[in-house]
């Protein structure tokens, strides 16, 4: 054991490789040896306060619980002094002279045999200036921070005066970090209680001498500790940590003023949700809704996730593991009691607490969102225009399955314009009997939407039909399979006897064509074979739609398995801009392939019914997104119109 009375003496263990290994590879951000220290600080005093709670005298007891910072340009020393409970000549030996050796850890471990000997779990329950909060409230537990100032100084001097006890003498512990350390008695007045560190600053961190420096690793990292910190006697860390605050007492102002404060967003929060949590994992939490979109699938992918904080330590800014990407949108802190604060970010993606964290916040915001949806349709229909883009990848949250379901909204045919909603719920309430089948069509807009031809026998028959507008839609659609023993599914893969269950409740715009005679029929299937013909191998078949009411003609995929859409999106992930080649089905009860029928009657060999069937599967192939050469569609169109005019314009004659 190290002894006070001898000058000088060697580090415990292997102190060279260790002291590399905290300084080097632990910490991976050199500003961190600063949050170390203000947080030992703010351990000697929760410390301090605790002791006090109890009804102990400490020297000086008149003393301000404080932290304060000086700093001097031209010795580039920083010295950070706090008033706490401060530390003999032997504790500053045994405490600092050993890797790995914590007084706050022992603090705790006394503090749970005393409450084990009196016959409590844990101490009296209280709030925040109570025995356990302080207690609680106590930092570092592993006693490797305070190594992280050799990252940047090569020289480093403690000064400390014990709080408590006969022996009020001052200690002074020296050392330059690379296997040696002195304790000798301290012949300065100061500090008159607590601790003074000075920290001999190396030639490449003499940024830590700047003032606006240091104040922004104090508001960065330190911001809500629970005592005054001063830098050259300005008091930098005003703002309260509100997350820590009894949500009844807290105003929304405050928490507009917080969340502006965290996030520089002029605007308003939309929501707040702040949590209070004691089991599985400790932890508080305040979590914002912004009022405004953010670009998460293009500039802003990387800019979310949650500040995790130590007992109001910052950890992390912007930790991903403690929300899933479907909650990015969601700002704020997370707060935890669990976590030790001497850990590197490495460690932190293998923390069986941020787990439990993760699945605790996953299921308060899930409650929370479905209570807004209940009891605040308006608000939560602004949430889903701003948010649900996001949201809608919690689909291959399988535990989360069900309830991330019920919260998807969409636009249908049945709504009144583009901006209406609906949830999964309100469809299968207005469906008709029998009916077990979320319909879908995917479409750039609502117009596009409405005139998709394979929407006319779901129009004629009366049945709704949820328009997506999304690229990532119809992904959710598949991801999610069912929801309450329904199936989701594309209006274009539907079989042709999908509906038959089902009255048709409106006429096709266009008057019923009489039918065919066998003569005609057996015409007609020529002329399919005709049309085949000319497009050759852009078309695997033409045939007869039992799709179309109104439309004239069709593509659909060979096999059926595949919206339009969704081909084009698995095409272009795999960066292949051919065009797919489908069946063109044709409503042979059209006017226009009436008039086909009678112009291949009159000569099958007629260039205009060739320039008809080209332009017809252009028209389709428009449709369905993929037409590369719209000017020859339009050269084509231009032909066409002019014979048109030309034909009619002899009628008239006549």
């Amino acid at each position: 054991m190290a002894e006070a009375g001898k000058n000088s003496r060697q580090f415990r263990a292997e102190v060279r490789k260790v002291l590399h290994i905290l300084t080097n590879s632990l910490y991976t951000n050199r500003e961190i040896f600063l949050r170390e220290l203000v947080s030992n600080a703010s351990d000697a005093l929760d410390k301090l306060r605790y002791r006090m709670n109890r009804g102990e005298s400490p020297r000086l007891a008149d003393l301000p619980l404080e932290i304060s910072i000086t700093l001097d340009k031209d010795a580039k020393v920083l010295t950070i002094t706090d008033t706490g409970v401060g530390m003999t000549g032997e504790e500053l030996a045994e405490n600092l002279g050993t890797i790995a050796k914590s007084g706050s850890e022992q603090f705790l471990a006394d503090l749970a045999a005393e409450n084990a000997q009196n016959g409590n779990a844990e101490p009296a329950e209280g709030g925040e200036n109570t025995p356990k909060a302080d207690a609680a409230n106590i930092i570092g537990r592993f006693g490797v921070g305070f190594y992280s100032v050799f990252m940047v100084a090569n020289k480093v001097e403690v000064t400390s005066r014990p709080a408590f006890g006969e022996n009020a003498e001052a200690s002074v512990w020296t050392s330059d970090g690379l296997g040696t350390f002195t304790v000798a008695p301290s012949t300065e007045a100061e500090p008159q209680r607590g601790t003074i560190i000075k920290a001999w600053l190396k030639d490449d961190a003499a940024e830590f001498v700047e003032k606006y420096r240091v104040e922004s690793v104090i508001r960065k990292h330190s911001a809500f500790v629970p005592f005054p910190v001063l830098v050259d006697g300005e008091h930098v860390n005003t703002q309260p940590a509100l997350w820590r605050e009894p949500k009844f007492s807290v105003k929304k102002e405050q928490y507009d003023a917080f969340y502006k404060a965290l996030t520089y967003d002029a605007k308003d929060p939309l929501d707040v949700l702040h949590l209070s949590v004691d089991a599985p994992v400790q932890f508080n939490a305040l979590l914002f809704t912004p009022d405004s979109a953010q670009d998460f699938f293009g500039a802003d992918r990387e800019f979310w996730g949650l500040d995790l904080y130590a007992r109001r330590v910052l950890i992390q800014h912007r930790n991903k593991e403690l929300v899933p990407e479907y909650l990015a949108f969601l700002k704020g802190v997370v707060d935890t009691e669990d976590l030790p604060l001497n850990i590197s970010r490495e460690t932190l993606q293998e923390n069986v607490v941020l787990r439990k964290i993760n699945q605790v916040l996953i299921k308060q915001t899930l409650s929370h969102l479905e209570k807004l949806a209940a009891d605040d349709a308006e608000k939560y229909a602004r949430f889903w225009k701003l948010h649900g883009k996001v949201f809608k990848l919690g689909y291959h949250d399988f535990a989360n399955k069900e309830r991330i379901s019920a919260l998807l909204r969409f636009n249908s045919s049945t709504l009144a314009d583009a901006e209406a909603l609906t949830s999964l719920d309100e469809y299968m309430a207005r469906a008709p009997e029998g009916q077990k089948t979320f319909w879908y069509a995917a479409a750039p807009n609502r117009e596009a939407a409405r005139l998709n031809p394979h929407m006319e026998r779901f129009r004629r028959k009366g049945l709704e039909v949820l328009w997506l507008y999304e690229p990532v839609d119809e992904f959710v659609m598949d991801g999610l399979g069912k929801y309450k023993e329904w199936e989701f599914k594309s209006v274009e893969t539907a079989p042709d006897d999908a509906l038959k269950d089902f009255a048709d409740k409106e006429q096709p715009e266009h008057e019923a064509a009489a039918p065919l005679s066998d003569d005609d029929s057996a015409s007609f299937e020529a002329l399919l074979a005709k049309m085949k013909e000319i497009l050759g191998d852009k078309v695997t078949d033409v045939r007869v739609s039992h799709r179309l009411a109104d439309s004239p003609a069709v593509l659909v995929s060979p096999d059926g398995n595949l919206s339009s859409s969704m081909e084009k999106l698995l095409k272009v992930m795999q960066k292949d801009d051919s065009v797919p080649v489908k069946v063109l089905e044709v409503n042979r009860d059209h006017p226009l392939l009436r008039s086909l029928l009678r112009m291949f009657k009159a000569d099958a060999e007629d260039k205009t019914l060739a320039d008809m069937t080209r332009s017809l599967f252009d028209a389709s192939l428009l449709l369905d997104g993929y037409l590369k050469d719209p000017q020859e569609l339009a050269a084509r169109t231009g032909k066409l119109l002019e014979e048109a005019a030309a034909w009619y314009t002899e009628v008239r004659k006549i």
